[in-house]
């Protein structure tokens, strides 16, 4: 197993950066992602550790070795694109050999390792087949067998699921996550999609505009963003600017335009922050009948239910709270809510974020 190193990598094209001194350490045998919208830099991060592309500036390193200027070959970093790139005349086993074939691996020990995936990978049963014979889900696992053949010191995929529809997609995770972590291997992973991300990573490093905003467990970002950004990327959030109030330890009475917020916070905070709170946290419950004005708790605004979309398992709600639309995310569903609601939280359901 392998571990990686980014450290101060910058690559720019012309007068346009991609990527700013991003520093990354990436454990062995670990499933780690690069997350973040287009053009932030993430697909031109996975290059340049496959050896497609050079830094600018900064150094990188497999098990401490510094690897920047080898050629792709020799470092053994295998990458698998978007599209599958099998060979349509070839079997599935046939794919899977081709790589083995090009190191001159002895014939016996080609057909050994060639099983080895076949069974890793669940295609054993469909070895004689040809890709366009294959489901895309299946054509994505010969594609993976046939990086996992070779032995890379680091499996590298680029939104290997981008061509599946939703339902593959799904199945997919899990089988990927499975295959990896039977194998062994140390695997960067290229995505756009969150839930891809948040279900199947061991890790996750946000990038944006070129710069690595935050790494840490899919738990670590969504329930505790460093950011406006990370907050409002990773999963859904109800993003409230406000005005610290008062505060006595670790809890901050905050005044925002849906009404005023007690919220746990560590640390320094300016007068001015955002406050986080996920649809999920929020609960909804009957608006006390004697009063449309806030009652004497902590958390706890009344509103108007503006839109309801049943999902079977959840519900989704808009609530309108002083002018201020707020998301609500019931499990189980609500059925029928009334039209005047109150919304509930605790101090610990929101994240208090600087400007």
């Amino acid at each position: 197993m392998t571990c990686v190193r980014c450290q101060q990598i910058t690559k720019t094209f012309g007068a346009t950066v991609a990527l700013s001194n991003v520093d990354l350490s990436i454990n062995a045998g670990e499933l780690f992602f690069l997350l973040g919208p287009s053009g932030c830099g993430k697909s031109t991060l996975l290059r340049i550790i496959a050896g497609l592309q050079e830094p600018t500036a900064g150094r990188l390193y497999f098990n401490g070795h510094d690897v920047t200027d080898l050629p792709t070959q020799k470092r053994n970093a295998v990458m698998c694109f978007q599209s599958y790139a099998l060979w349509p005349h070839m079997s599935v086993r046939d794919n899977i050999r081709f790589g083995l074939e090009v190191r001159h691996l002895s014939r016996d020990r080609q057909r050994q390792r060639v099983d080895e995936v076949l069974e890793l990978v669940q295609m054993t049963d469909l070895a004689d087949r040809r890709p366009n014979q294959l489901s895309g889900g299946q054509q994505q696992r010969v594609a993976l067998a046939r990086a996992l053949a070779v032995e890379p010191a680091c499996l590298l995929l680029d939104e290997p699921l981008s061509n599946l529809d939703a339902k593959l997609r799904q199945e997919m995770r899990t089988e990927i996550r499975r295959i990896c972590k039977t194998a062994g291997l140390t695997t960067i992973y290229v995505t756009h999609d969150q839930k891809e991300a948040l279900s199947v990573a061991d890790r996750i490093g946000i990038l944006r505009e070129g710069l690595l905003v935050q790494v840490g467990t899919p738990a670590q970002l969504y329930h505790r963003p460093c950011s406006v950004f990370v907050a409002d990327f990773v999963g859904q959030a109800n993003l409230l600017s406000g005005k610290v109030l008062d505060r006595s330890g670790n809890v901050v009475r905050i005044d925002t335009p849906a009404g005023p917020i007690w919220a746990m916070a560590q640390g320094t905070l300016p007068s001015r922050v955002t406050v986080s709170i996920r649809p999920e946290r929020l609960r909804v419950t009957v608006e006390d009948p004697k009063s449309g004005r806030e009652l004497d708790r902590a958390n706890r605004w009344p509103g108007r239910m503006v839109e309801s979309v049943f999902l079977g398992e959840t519900s989704e709600h808009v609530v309108d709270v002083s002018g201020q639309r707020l998301k609500v995310i019931a499990s189980p569903p609500l059925v029928e809510p009334p039209d005047r609601v109150a919304l509930e939280f605790g101090a610990e359901d929101s994240v208090v974020l600087a400007e």
